[in-house]
Formats: structure tokens, sequence, C-alpha cells
């Protein structure tokens, strides 16, 4: 199946450059310093490579567009592949940190992706994950322009949502579509996982939030995740 951000990197780039920059602060001090190697799950065009370099990590970036990847290429001088989150190509216990940026929109299974990264820590190693707020910010949210939010009944419809009237013509979502993860399982995703979520957030003071990030750790291999039931 093909990415669908493929054939759309030069407009992307251009359209989330500028709010990419406004998210590096917090995205820099969520994350603290650190160091040995750290994937970038989903990396797109690179925007976020150098704020995680900044941190004292070798950074390594990861998406499934090989049309986006060429625009990281030219950004940055990290490692990149091309490969699924949800199948990474990486041994066990191979990262310190994964950072998984804005990907739950963006993939269709993300408790999946979410078990690659704890398998691709190392044990006690870090995630942050740092994206779309999925009870203000999702296909059921209809932005008014004084700031406020009318919620529609879709909610709890899970997966790919193709297209929503209200969505900005020729934005990122008309154009690509959006998954909606519901808060419990987005939350019950890291569990699954076998991480541990060590803080959550409600970043950059919006009246109302449209981001949330969840910093956990990989447990160690005696502490077995519960199966979801």
């Amino acid at each position: 199946m093909t990415a669908r951000y493929e054939g759309h990197a030069e407009w992307y780039d251009d359209y989330i450059g500028t709010s990419a920059a406004d998210n590096v602060d917090a995205i820099v001090q969520l994350l603290g310093p650190g160091k040995g190697l750290c994937l970038d799950v989903g990396c797109g065009t690179g925007l976020y490579l150098d704020a995680l370099r900044s941190t004292g990590r070798t950074v390594v970036g990861l998406d499934r567009a090989a049309d986006q990847l060429r625009l990281a290429r030219r950004r940055d001088r990290a490692p990149l592949l091309q490969g699924d989150a949800t199948t990474l190509p990486f041994a066990a216990g191979t990262f310190g940190t994964v950072a998984a940026l804005w990907v739950s929109t963006d993939v269709g299974d993300f408790a999946g992706l979410l078990r690659e990264a704890a398998r691709v820590l190392l044990p006690g190693g870090s995630l942050l994950f740092y994206g779309v707020h999925p009870c203000f910010n999702g296909p059921h949210i209809e932005p008014r322009e004084d700031g406020a939010m009318v919620i529609h009944p879709t909610y709890r419809i899970k997966g790919w949502h193709d297209r929503a009237p209200w969505w900005r013509p020729g934005g990122v979502r008309d154009r690509v579509g959006m998954s909606q993860v519901p808060l419990p399982d987005l939350i019950n995703a890291f569990i699954d996982a076998g991480l541990s979520i060590d803080r959550v957030y409600e970043p950059r003071e919006h009246p109302i939030p449209y981001v949330l990030a969840v910093k956990a750790s990989r447990r160690n291999d005696n502490h077995r995740p519960a199966q979801p039931g």
C-alpha cells in the first residue's frame, strides 16, 4: 500500500514548517538531556531531527514515505531509513530513546507502533509521545473562529477518517485523512506494550489543549504487561 504522505513532501514541509518550530522547545524540554541512540519514528521531512540531536542523543530517522525522506536527507545528516513503524527493521534493545512525534493520527495501528517501539528500546529506555490530543483535536472536532470547538458525536469512531466537512480545504487532513485513537485506547496502548507511563502533559498552555504528550519507559523484561482483554 502506498504511504499516505507520498507525493506531498514539498507542500507538507512548507505548510508544517513554521508550526513545527513552535513545538521544538517543548519537545526538547520534555525529552531532557540524554545520550545514546534515539529513533525518530515517523520522522517525515526531518523537521525535528536537529532538535532531538540537541539533547545529546545520536538520532536515527524512519518514515514510510520515500518522498518525505528525500527532503529529510536534504535537511539533515542523520541516518534515515524507509520502513513501517509497526515492523521496525531493528533488533530488540537497539535504542535508549524513541521519539514518536505526531504519529498517532497518521498510522492505522498505533498500538502496534508502540509495541515495536517498546521492543527496540533498551530496558529502562525512554519513549516520548508528542502529538494530537485525541479529546480536542480529531475528526470529531470543528474549530470555531472565536477559539471555541464544536465536538461532534464521532469521537468513539476509531480508525481512519478520510474526510470531515469542517476540515480546512487543502490542509493536511483534507489531503491525507486522519486516524482517531480515543484517549483510553491511546493510554492503554502504552500499558499493553509493556511501557510504564511516567508523566502525562498538555503542553503549550492553550486554553483548549490540542497537544498531548506522554513520557514512558520500558519496563524490565521480568515485568510482563497484562494482555489486553
